[in-house]
Order: C-alpha cells, then structure tokens, then sequence
C-alpha cells in the first residue's frame, strides 16, 4: 500500500460519522454494492470470481468517506497490514456491516465459493456444528436409523418389482456394489440398484454421463427416479453413509478432481449421503465445471448444516423423485 492509501486509512476512516446503518443480515444481503478489502495482488482474482454476480464490488478502496449503509467484506484479513486492519475495525466501530467475504457470499449465495478458500476457512473446527458438536452428530444418527427404517418399510413392493425388472431385462446381478471413498478417506462398498449393462466398464472406469449408452431401459428410470439408491439404505445402517450428505465418489475420479478443485477431499470430513444439497440444487452434469459447482454446495452444506437443512433437502429430493427432476 503506497503512502497516500495509508494516509486515508489513517485519516477517513476516524473521521467519519454514519446516520444510516444496517441493522440486520437481511438488509446486508440486498445491498447493490458491496466494499471488499484484500492484500494486494488479490484484486484481479477476486473480481473475477464475482463478475457474474447480481451486485457490484469495489476492492481496497480505503478512501471510502462514508459507512452509511456500507456492507465490508475482508479476504484473508490477517495478510493484511496493521493499518489495513485497523480500517476494517474502525469501518466496525462507525456502524458498517463488517464480515468475511466468504461467509457474506455463503449467505447470499447459497453456496460456497470454493476459489475463494483458503486454509483458516477450515481449521475453526467450532464453526462446523456437524464437525464439533456430539450432540448434532448424535441426532443426524438417529434421524438416519428413523429414516433408513421408514423407507425400508415403504420401498420394499417398490425394490421386489425394480428387482424383477432388471433381471428380466438383462443377464447379470440385481445388485451392483462398488467402492467409493467415505468418511475420513475409508473406503466401502456401495449398494445400488444395477442400472449399466454388465460390462459397463471393460475400458477403465467412466464418468456417467446424460443419455449414457451403457445404461439399461430400467436403468434410465430408476436413475431418474433414485430408486437405484435405495439398497444404500444398508449403508446406512452399517453406519458408512447417511440420509444426507456428499455424494460419495470413487478414489480415481477424486485424484484427478482434487488437481483441479480447492480443498475436494474436505468432503470426506462427514458421512457421504444418499442425496445431499448439490444433488436437489445442481443438474446432473459429467464435467469438472459440475464436479466444482456440486462442490460449492457440498461445503456449504458442511458448513452450515442444521436438522433444519436436512428436511429441507428431504422435502426436496422427495420432488425429484416424484417428479424426476435433477439427474
């Protein structure tokens, strides 16, 4: 920061006296400009990230004279120095509305964005309840055994008529089981309805994909409807998957996924799921552009998880597959 940034820093910020401020989240969320602060060499990077969105930035503006409804977000604030910092906090005391970039883009979003992670986003492990709180993970179990048992009493004429129906309609096994990554990097075998042909995968493993050849006439309905799912129901029960979560993948798509993509093995922090938030809010996509936008969600669902969200996302994955949405 050259002298004349750090004269105003040191001069405007004390000087002024907000009459308007925000006074709650919401009216932070529906600013139309909204002031980021960030070390320097980070300006390009972060405009574009957020060229898209519905609102405009102004980045390291430390001449700014009035706080008067002024939402500030701060990137990597401890790179910042005293003087910038001292902005920030003085921005505080006058009345702004002052918080990390990425927690404000969460809220407004919807989702997380992931370019804009870095490491101190993660080691608070107290900011993830579904991380540090006993009490959360004990009642996503018991709402994972209610429902697991729930479905089991109510998909069974449903999983006997797609057991019949795959075996009448190609030779090979009802079931298909597959190893994918879970909780802490463990592996384990998923169960799934067989939905491919049985030699799916003689050319290496294949990244699903719309309208894929290898899929059967049965296969494309229960794909579509999520009925493949249900045998997970015995994941569940072991106690390697949960009703909700990231979807959980396998070790040779994550390699090469995590070249690409901030912090991908975060995801295995918690219980992969039979559907999860990237599943009911993101279209089914084969590309590393999908994998990252499903990754926006699958953090912010880590993040912000809440008994509240998982009934949110119950309700809507029962819209997907009765309606056959999404996928």
């Amino acid at each position: 920061m050259d002298m004349k940034i750090e004269e105003s820093v040191q001069s405007n910020a004390f000087e002024v006296k907000p009459v308007n401020r925000i006074k709650s989240k919401g009216k932070a969320l529906t600013q139309n400009i909204i002031y980021v602060y960030c070390p320097a060499g980070k300006e390009a990077e972060i405009a574009d990230i957020v060229k898209d969105y519905d609102f405009d930035i102004v980045v390291n503006d430390y001449e700014l004279e009035n706080y008067d409804k002024k939402v500030i977000c701060h990137y990597e604030s401890s790179s910042l120095n005293k003087q910038q910092r001292g902005f920030l906090v003085k921005a505080t005391e006058l009345g702004a509305w002052v918080e990390p970039l990425v927690s404000y883009l969460d809220t407004r979003l919807g989702y997380t964005e992931v370019h804009l992670l870095h490491s101190g986003y993660f080691l608070h492990q107290k900011a993830f309840s579904i991380l540090s709180t006993k009490r959360t993970q004990l009642a996503k179990r018991v709402i994972d055994l209610l429902a697991a048992a729930i479905l089991s009493l109510i998909a069974l004429p449903v999983c006997l008529i797609t057991a019949i129906a795959i075996k009448v309609e190609s030779k090979g096994p009802i079931l298909y089981r597959q190893k994918r990554v879970g909780q802490y990097n463990d592996e384990f075998e998923v169960i799934k309805f067989r939905s491919m042909c049985t030699d799916a995968e003689k050319s290496g493993a294949q990244w699903a994909i719309k309208n894929d050849s290898r899929v059967t006439k049965v296969g494309k309905f229960i794909r579509k409807t999520r009925i493949d799912e249900l045998p997970q129901i015995i994941n569940i029960l072991k106690g390697e998957m949960s009703i909700i979560g990231p979807r959980p993948e396998r070790e040779v798509f994550i390699s090469d996924l995590e070249k690409s993509i901030p912090y991908y093995r975060f995801r295995h922090a918690v219980k992969p799921g039979v559907t999860g938030l990237a599943q009911v809010s993101y279209p089914y996509g084969a590309s590393i552009e999908d994998a990252v936008w499903k990754h926006k969600y699958d953090i912010y669902y880590i993040k912000h998880h809440s008994t509240f969200l998982d009934i949110k996302i119950l309700l809507k994955t029962v819209k997907v597959v009765l309606f056959g949405a999404g996928r």
